[in-house]
């Protein structure tokens, strides 16, 4: 899988952590940046992600700021971007298994490294199910 990354200054060690945790688990991750912690604008990381994970089909996008809040806000003003704020791993799980959400967020203030680890891994395993909830993402796209 193909993983585009970034993150606003609240989020940098996490996202440094993430990028490593996923190319050990075999997968292409790309880093948007930014690469310091002096003070950036997070919609500005989100954009980037979202047009890249809308120009390379199949791949998916992992947004960090303090919260994951604003970066899923920003993310989701993208169509085609189904951006998914996750906590824990059940929450990793519903959003790709119900919502087939291809952009991950997360937030350094509120997540630590074993929490992340536990969503990615969670991200990792889960597919969409399709059925039931192929109207309602047809919904979600419609909007």
């Amino acid at each position: 899988m193909k993983f585009y990354i970034a993150t606003d200054h609240a989020g940098v060690d996490l996202k440094d952590f993430t990028v490593e945790l996923l190319k050990q688990k075999g997968h292409d991750v790309i880093d948007l940046g930014p690469f310091s912690k002096t003070r950036v604008d997070y919609p500005d990381f989100a954009i980037k992600v979202c047009e890249a994970v809308l120009a390379d089909k199949g791949s998916q996008g992992v947004l960090i700021c303090g919260s994951g809040i604003g970066m899923s806000m920003a993310a989701n003003r993208h169509s085609g971007i189904r951006a998914a704020l996750c906590h824990d791993a059940y929450t990793a799980m519903v959003a790709r298994g119900h919502n087939d959400a291809n952009v991950l967020c997360f937030g350094e203030r509120v997540v630590g490294q074993g929490v992340a680890e536990s969503i990615i891994d969670s991200w990792l395993s889960s597919t969409f199910e399709g059925g039931r909830h192929c109207g309602r993402v047809e919904k979600i796209e419609a909007i």
